[in-house]
């Protein structure tokens, strides 16, 4: 056991491998308990972060869409491609991750806030500019 703590902090694919094997053998006794849900817990905050970092950059281009007049010209076309493959992964993440939908809802105000927050500095956004989240995810809102 302490061999396989050990390699999980020096050859981490190798420690894959060695719980893989332990799971498909059923044995219970090889198996590295701790960080295996270490491991577990990280994976499921990685696909929470992704999926904020999607939210995020969909909603920074629904907004540059609607108010950073003075780039429209030159990049709508581009902001329009981003927000679709934005919400395109997103789309998929859901799919994969159903129970997602409910977590996407809660953060969705902070991540909004926190988006315009930055980009205020970069362009004029009204206090008023609120997008629902069931809004934002339409497929044909552009802003």
């Amino acid at each position: 056991m302490n061999d396989l703590k050990q390699l999980h902090e020096t050859d981490f694919n190798l420690w894959i491998e060695a719980m893989k094997t332990a799971i498909a053998n059923r044995d219970l006794e090889a198996m590295d308990w701790d960080n295996l849900l270490d491991e577990i817990d990280d994976m499921g905050k990685s696909q929470k972060r992704s999926l904020e970092s999607y939210l995020e950059l969909l909603i920074a281009h629904i907004l540059k869409l609607q108010y950073w007049h003075s780039e429209r010209k030159r990049n709508y076309k581009h902001w329009k491609v981003e927000v679709v493959n934005f919400r395109n992964r997103i789309n998929r993440l859901l799919k994969q991750n159903p129970s997602f939908k409910k977590y996407m809802a809660e953060v969705y105000p902070g991540v909004f806030a926190d988006v315009v927050e930055s980009w205020q500095i970069e362009f004029d956004i009204p206090e008023d500019n609120f997008v629902e989240l069931k809004q934002i995810m339409e497929q044909d809102y552009f802003g």
